[in-house]
């Protein structure tokens, strides 16, 4: 959205020319900064380019156009919608606030948004850094990135011109030759090197960068964090839900959702792809969510490929060793992620016993199936079937991966900071819990910007402040240094496979061992 040039101009000479900003909210801000080249014409599904600079001063106090992606009028009876208008394919920028352009050498935090890789944007006001930048002094960065079909398409085959991109996807990629895929991911890593290359002249460190992400922008932040060509850039990262238990496709498995998306695009060829008008391209993409979709699973019709070019391995694997082994990490997740996407739907809350069980067992076994619902039953007791298969969601996506993640650093001597947010809504009258996305706007500690959300209804404003205050000021310790502790905050151990440490932030907020270890255990892996 447009905001309105302050006062107060600065300017900035970069190589690739020179920016003029504004002060807002007593912080200086640059926005709509292009990180590559617009990928646009022959540069769809290309990796990102250098982008070619400007002449002359390039105004950045206005917004730039958001990747496209679908929109609803009036959004969603959750978030209130996650990325409005303007769209367009020349996407390829970021929003950088801090607090003074000098040579401070503050640290850094680059912040990637999630929306299940179609939605979202570097430039809502719910992500501004205005927060972290005044009350942390840092230099903060959000950024936009291919999304949808434009991101998040595997050409493959279907590339006429494959031998040229599969050239560049080999630069951009893990070191591999051929086509690759993951536009987003080539996106990213030109955005973090811009980063360093030029955050020095915003009054920022680039030898101190934490990078960010929640949901999908998790993942994002652990394939950057295990990159090679993003090794020695990043010094921490923060993971808010990375839906980590997503079984992420390769070339092969990938190319069948390539030929479904072709079909709906009426394409035969990635070349007449490229000839089509982007909304045509979004469109498209909302027929493979119909395509796609499975009863009591998350809808994901665009994912990451593990394509061995540029991503050759899953990103929580990316954690464990190799270019992330010194990473400090901190990973959390919400008490009832799932309720996000499927509490408010009539369908499931009509779910029953028998339709729940036959999902466990396609996790557990037909002969586990019935043991694993009655645990789920006793750990929320008066629970529905449509609860049941709730917890079941949230835990095979992001609690149990996540607590796999903490638990696999703790045992190679590399702990984590971990975290359960609790604090439900009574939001649609409590429904959602602590659902998906719901820490959000205690993280950033921004409410004014969160007005659009039906899901912060009714929260107490002194509860929602003080846990927003806690929080806050725990992610602004951690890029500062990698330990989350403040004086307002319980002690906070790190996560180790003695204490299993895990903080937990209600409206009590409480340091607690081992808070997930029922479904930790639940969902042992059997040894053979």
């Amino acid at each position: 959205m447009p905001h309105p040039p302050g006062r107060d101009r600065t300017l900035v000479d970069l190589p690739a020319g020179r920016l003029s900003g504004a002060n807002e909210g007593g912080v200086t801000v640059f926005r709509a900064v292009p990180y590559a080249a617009a990928p646009v014409g022959d540069l769809r599904w290309r990796p990102a380019r250098p982008h070619p600079g400007w002449i002359g001063t390039r105004d950045a106090t206005v917004d730039g156009p958001s990747a496209p992606q679908m929109y609803v009028e009036g959004g969603d009876p959750v978030l209130g919608g996650h990325g409005s208008p303007p769209f367009d394919e020349d996407c390829l920028t970021l929003n950088l606030w801090t607090p003074a352009v000098d040579d401070a050498r503050r640290p850094v935090l680059v912040w990637i948004h999630g929306g299940g890789f179609v939605s979202g944007s570097g430039s809502l006001p719910g992500y501004s850094g205005e927060t972290f930048a005044r009350d942390g002094d840092l230099v903060v960065v959000s950024i936009n990135y291919r999304i949808g079909p434009l991101g998040y398409l595997y050409p493959g085959t279907y590339d006429a011109e494959e031998g040229e991109g599969g050239g560049e996807a080999g630069e951009a990629g893990e070191g591999g030759g051929g086509a690759g895929g993951n536009f987003w991911l080539g996106d990213q890593l030109a955005a973090l090197h811009w980063v360093k290359e030029n955050i020095a002249s915003f009054g920022g460190d680039p030898d101190c960068i934490t990078v960010a992400g929640q949901s999908g922008g998790a993942v994002s932040t652990a394939a950057l964090a295990g990159h090679p060509r993003a090794e020695g850039l990043i010094r921490r990262v923060i993971l808010q839900s990375p839906p980590f238990g997503l079984d992420l496709p390769g070339p092969a498995a990938y190319l069948e959702r390539t030929a479904a998306y072709l079909e709906l695009a009426g394409a035969a060829t990635m070349a007449e792809l490229r000839a089509l008008p982007w909304p045509e391209l979004i469109a498209a993409g909302g027929g493979l969510f119909a395509q796609t979709m499975r009863w009591g699973y998350w809808p994901t019709p665009f994912l990451p490929v593990i394509d061995g070019v540029t991503l050759a391995r899953h990103p929580a694997q990316a954690l464990l060793g190799g270019a992330a082994a010194d990473i400090d990490v901190m990973i959390g997740w919400t008490r009832e992620e799932a309720n996000f996407g499927f509490a408010l739907d009539d369908g499931y809350a009509a779910a029953t016993r028998e339709q729940v069980t036959d999902r466990i067992a396609q996790t557990f076994g037909s002969e586990a199936a019935e043991g694993v619902y009655a645990a789920y039953e006793r750990a929320r007791p008066g629970a529905r079937p449509a609860d049941v298969l709730m917890d079941l969601i949230t835990d095979e996506l992001f609690r149990v991966p996540a607590v796999r993640l903490a638990e696999a650093r703790a045992a190679a001597g590399r702990p984590v900071w971990a975290y359960q947010f609790d604090l439900p809504t009574p939001a649609h009258e409590g429904r959602l819990g602590a659902a998906h996305c719901l820490e959000l706007p205690f993280v950033f500690d921004n409410f004014d910007q969160w007005s659009h959300a039906p899901f912060l209804a009714g929260l107490a404003p002194a509860v929602r402040d003080g846990l927003a205050y806690a929080m806050h000021r725990a992610w602004i310790a951690f890029v500062r240094t990698g330990d989350p502790n403040h004086p307002d905050l319980p002690r906070w151990q790190p996560y180790d496979t003695e204490s299993r440490t895990t903080m937990r932030f209600d409206s009590v907020v409480t340091a607690l061992g081992d808070l997930a270890g029922a479904f930790r255990l639940l969902h042992r892996p059997v040894t053979p």
